[in-house]
């Protein structure tokens, strides 16, 4: 039955995060980029690597000081849960460290996360 739920869930997340563009995502991703990197066991940059990040539980990943705020959320990075932390990390989850506001436009965002879908 578990493995039911888990292949649902891989299922549900592919076809949410494939209502953006994963090529314009990896473009519009280069602002993110300055802190984050995305190489699969990659080192953490000034802020964590995201390969792998969709499906992951927030906060995580091993050798990365995340916030104490994060560390409580109980966040798993779900397709909703990416698009409102791409969208505003502060709303999300206020007294998150990331000094990003976000990105506003609402296709951008969808674009992203689709990309970062793609990171597995």
């Amino acid at each position: 039955m578990r493995s039911i739920v888990i292949t649902l869930a891989v299922a549900l997340f592919t076809t949410t995060a494939n209502a953006g563009d994963a090529a314009n995502g990896k473009i519009v991703f280069g602002r993110c980029a300055i802190c984050h990197t995305v190489q699969k066991g990659g080192p953490n940059g000034l802020g964590p690597n995201l390969f792998g990040v969709a499906g992951r539980k927030a906060a995580s990943l091993p050798n990365f000081a995340f916030s104490a705020a994060l560390k409580k959320s109980g966040i798993t990075w779900t397709p909703d849960k990416l698009k409102a932390w791409v969208s505003a990390p502060a709303r999300l989850v206020p007294g998150t460290k990331m000094a990003f506001a976000g990105i506003a436009n609402p296709k951008q965002v969808d674009d992203v996360v689709s990309y970062l879908a793609t990171l597995k």
